[in-house]
């Protein structure tokens, strides 16, 4: 059945390679190419016939419904490796590196960033503890369990790099009246205009291209909680290694409390790159409230070169003023995760593979904007999700091109380019426009007056 769809999609590769794609078909051609494809696919597995609407059009929407990713073979694909590794030496930095489409995830980095709320009811319920003991344990135990879900495969891949004023979003349901009809309740001045009050949304921007930067947003509005966040990510070839560099932080906003929690993120390893390429995560974390003084150490442990385990991580989080650690914790970041408090307690303090991932929820295709990441990237997504990686190249490459063109009249012209949802915070910083604390102020202030 894959080599029949994959057949089809060539054919549909063709047409694209003169200027259009699927959509550009006429809904003729379209139907009577479906229409051949399901004819000829009796032993078409589920996930496959989903690919195609009722009307036999294809389905876009549905290339997100499975969320695994199908594993690569390396060996498969020796010569573009050589190829590539000719061309880079160890330390070089690889953001202007064109890596092999074949080693692509299916999905933008700006949509990778929201794994980071896979558990959304352990993110809000930060604002509904009552110390600041409790509220600090809380973010490290929700920071701690929301790098697992990024993961979508067993094999190391690449998310896709965003284009520049590229956008990404979703909300999640996380309570139960969330999907009560009450238009009333909507958020309509929040980064995601149809949630409501009672649902976590989220927006993502690619801000800058060179340096690569993403910054991203999330709320609950009846919570009043709030994160914003940026992330300059620098790629250097380090032999049998990727490293990616995460540069920035993000920064919680809590504000029945008027608190502030900053925490940055761990680098990204590519390891066995030439043969079954895996992901770890390696380098010191710091959460603190400057506020309460509380603050949390974390270190991300690389695997040693013989024996240890992968994955491992090891956690303090300090009183104010104390030089000793009142909690310590253990584990796994992707597994099971051990407490060890000062009175000498021990307990679980997370097991993420019992924890259930609740999906984010993101309008259909037809509803999105042009520069929505999954609309965006469409193509590609469909090429890879069908293993035609020639479709995914061209794909690919026309939206890189597109964006080298639009940089060079920039320049040309003496234009800057203008970010739309986020703005500089000082040197390197950059926050959301518009964050549930000013809008709340603002409405406080309209109330009062």
């Amino acid at each position: 059945m894959l080599r029949i769809l994959s057949s089809k999609w060539t054919s549909f590769s063709r047409r694209d390679s003169v200027g259009g794609s699927l959509e550009d078909a006429s809904e003729e051609e379209q139907n009577a190419e479906a229409k051949e494809v399901k004819e000829n696919s009796s032993e078409a597995t589920t996930s496959q016939k989903s690919l195609f609407k009722p009307d036999g059009t294809f389905d876009y929407d549905a290339l997100y419904d499975d969320g695994e990713e199908m594993n690569i073979s390396i060996e498969s694909h020796g010569s573009v490796v050589s190829h590539l590794l000719s061309q880079v030496k160890i330390g070089m930095d690889l953001t202007k590196v064109a890596l092999p489409t074949f080693i692509l995830e299916r999905r933008s980095l700006l949509e990778m960033y929201a794994d980071y709320f896979a558990h959304p009811d352990m993110f809000v319920r930060i604002a509904d503890l009552p110390t600041e003991k409790e509220r600090m344990v809380q973010v490290v135990q929700w920071y701690l369990c929301s790098y697992h879900a990024g993961r979508k495969s067993s094999i190391a891949k690449k998310p896709y790099n965003p284009i520049l004023g590229e956008i990404f979003q979703c909300y999640w349901d996380i309570s139960a009246f969330e999907n009560e009809s009450n238009e009333s309740m909507l958020v309509t001045d929040g980064p995601v205009p149809w949630c409501n009050k009672e649902q976590l949304s989220f927006v993502a921007e690619q801000i800058s291209h060179h340096p690569p930067i993403s910054a991203f947003y999330a709320e609950h509005y009846n919570k009043k909680i709030s994160i914003t966040a940026h992330v300059w990510t620098k790629s250097k070839f380090l032999g049998l290694s990727i490293g990616v560099h995460n540069i920035g932080k993000g920064v919680i906003d809590v504000l029945n409390y008027d608190e502030q929690y900053v925490v940055t993120f761990p680098n990204g390893y590519g390891r066995s790159i030439l043969t079954v390429p895996w992901i770890e995560l390696g380098g010191t974390v710091m959460i603190t409230c400057d506020k309460t003084g509380y603050r949390a150490v974390i270190e991300f442990l690389t695997k040693p070169f013989y024996g240890g385990k992968k994955h491992k991580i090891s956690g303090q989080v300090f009183s104010p003023n104390d030089k000793k650690p009142f909690l310590t914790i253990t584990g796994e970041w992707n597994g099971t995760m051990e407490a060890r408090w000062q009175d000498g307690r021990k307990e679980q303090f997370a097991n993420v593979n019992s924890l259930a991932i609740i999906n984010k929820k993101v309008r259909p295709l037809e509803l999105q904007n042009d520069n929505e990441s999954r609309k965006l990237w469409k193509e590609v997504t469909a090429g890879l999700r069908l293993n035609n990686v020639e479709q995914a190249t061209n794909a690919k490459t026309s939206l890189e091109q597109k964006q080298r063109l639009e940089a060079q009249e920039r320049k040309e012209m003496g234009i800057e380019w203008e970010t739309k949802l986020f703005h500089r915070d000082g040197k390197d910083g950059w926050v959301y426009l518009h964050p549930l604390s000013q809008r709340l102020n603002s409405n406080n202030l309209i109330k009062n007056s």
